[in-house]
């Protein structure tokens, strides 16, 4: 891997700042109508736990928000509107040996900036492969995981992170990269990355929503300002993406203490007006609103019966 590039210029516009998501989306929830202003999970510190092994001989494991493609459960493709029917509420895994496709459109990323039609940008199982096989990390853990977008800390807390701590230890993984998409997705990955840890399993975030996650409290965070749902670097980028994967490597080595924050030097855009898009109440007419909520009553009935037929 050659030198981490200098990307960023000097001096930053004032408003080129990380995005202030929970913020944001209390105000974009308050603006549909929705009083009740939602309560992310919040934590002063992180557990902690140095790696093992060298990651050259360490097995490091995928943990994702994405959702496997089911042809039946309406449009997932790239560009598709919210869709609560390709949601998932409980805890799965795949054979890292296969190709899989995994898509977004039952979460909320950024829709405006983004098409989702390059899965190496949330899903770095290619990456990771590719350090497997220079010899970066020892090999790519059996199985990747993936974690249900639960906006109940208890559910995660409770049911979901200890499952998916069941199945790390099961293929004695020593190491977990999580990678989440949606605002609330970085608060699912962060407390399943908290309870890793806490059982002694080394853990990295990569992630674009930093508010969030450094609300919740991680042992470690490699924060990419890019508008949700890249992650794991740009779409159609595999410079990109495999420097990712190489920060969050090197996060893993060297961080010597919780919360360790990395930020990416890579940018989105020069101009970064693309910030002021997302969930922006001031950009959106009344019509639009309404729009908006009417769409999400309806997804969130969908949702409903998919949960209900899952417990």
């Amino acid at each position: 891997m050659s030198d981490i590039p200098n990307a960023a210029p000097d001096r930053a516009a004032q408003d080129d700042v990380p995005i202030q998501y929970m913020a944001r989306t209390r105000a974009y929830y308050r603006a549909l109508g929705y009083d009740a202003p939602y309560r992310w999970a919040h934590n002063v510190d992180a557990p902690f736990q140095s790696l093992k092994k060298p990651l050259a001989q360490s097995r490091v494991a995928i943990i994702t928000t994405a959702a496997p493609y089911n042809p039946a459960n309406g449009d997932q493709g790239p560009g598709a509107i919210y869709n609560g029917g390709a949601k998932f509420y409980q805890v799965y895994d795949g054979d890292t040996s296969q190709s899989h496709d995994l898509r977004i459109s039952h979460i909320a990323y950024d829709r405006v900036h983004t098409k989702a039609d390059d899965s190496g940008a949330w899903f770095p199982l290619p990456a990771l492969k590719q350090a497997a096989a220079q010899g970066r990390i020892g090999e790519v853990a059996p199985r990747f995981f993936g974690a249900p977008t639960n906006r109940s800390h208890r559910v995660t807390i409770d049911t979901d992170a200890p499952e998916i701590l069941a199945r790390a230890q099961a293929d004695g993984i020593d190491a977990a990269v999580l990678v989440p998409n949606c605002p609330v997705c970085h608060q699912t990955v962060s407390i399943v990355a908290r309870h890793l840890e806490a059982n002694g399993i080394p853990t990295v975030v990569m992630g674009c929503a930093k508010d969030i996650v450094e609300h919740v409290g991680v042992p470690r965070f490699l924060f990419s300002d890019f508008p949700l749902g890249n992650a794991a670097g740009k779409p159609h980028d595999k410079a990109s993406q495999a420097l990712t994967l190489e920060l969050a490597l090197r996060l893993l080595e060297s961080a010597v203490g919780p919360q360790t924050t990395m930020q990416s030097p890579l940018r989105w855009a020069q101009d970064p007006a693309w910030k002021n898009d997302y969930n922006n109440v001031a950009l959106l007419s009344e019509e639009e609103l309404g729009r908006r909520r009417a769409e999400f009553d309806k997804q969130k009935e969908i949702a409903k019966g998919l949960r209900e037929t899952a417990a």
